[in-house]
């Protein structure tokens, strides 16, 4: 029974992983493929092949991105995209819908910005109890007014599902910056501490 056991599990261990990647990667490309709509009946793939191939609408999806941010980077294509923004922020509930998700992608997305870059250690939900989380920024305006002395804005996030969690705003004393990087945290947190992150290198002593 023993051994049963072993390869039973063994077989798991091997299949799980690769189902749910391809099942991971099925949803994806069966998404973006729903981009190929917006092209004429004549231009589909499909049509032009004979037979369906998956991924290109990754392919157009790429194109899209590359051209509207080639337009976006030059002067031209910013006043366009300013003219846009200022049409909607006229439109009452998009703006304040369009406004939030414009904020939170220009966080994340911004060459120039912090968030989700630094993965720390801060003891979580009482002290003792310690756990990784990330930094997303500092507290402004009247948060920071009010706290005074220097703290961050920390996502905690739950396990398995890491798009889950808590924000707090934390000492930047408390929290403690790990060299692991942002992709090694979240393996680490989604594998509940089973995939642990590699030792960090210890620089070689001069002879």
């Amino acid at each position: 029974m023993s051994a049963l056991r072993k390869w039973l599990f063994t077989g798991l261990l091997v299949i799980v992983p690769g189902v749910i990647t391809a099942w991971v990667l099925n949803w994806i490309i069966g998404t973006l493929d729903q981009t190929l709509q917006i092209l004429p009946g004549s231009w589909q793939p499909d049509r032009l092949l004979g037979f369906h191939i998956p991924g290109f609408g990754v392919l157009l999806t790429l194109a899209i991105l590359l051209v509207v941010g080639a337009l976006a980077s030059n002067f031209a294509g910013r006043k366009l995209v300013e003219w846009g923004d200022a049409l909607v922020s006229r439109i009452p509930v998009v703006r304040s819908i369009y406004s939030s998700v414009k904020q939170v992608s220009d966080t994340l997305f911004s060459e120039s910005g912090n968030a989700f870059r630094t993965a720390v250690l801060v003891q979580w939900p009482r002290e003792g109890v310690w756990t990784v989380a990330f930094i997303t920024g500092a507290p402004s305006g009247e948060v920071a007014a009010y706290l005074r002395d220097e703290f961050v804005s920390v996502y905690v996030p739950t396990t398995p599902n890491p798009t889950g969690g808590y924000f707090v705003m934390l000492r930047k004393s408390d929290c403690v910056e790990l060299d692991m990087s942002v992709d090694a945290a979240l393996k680490y947190i989604v594998s509940m501490g089973v995939v642990t992150p590699p030792d960090p290198a210890v620089p070689s002593e001069p002879k």
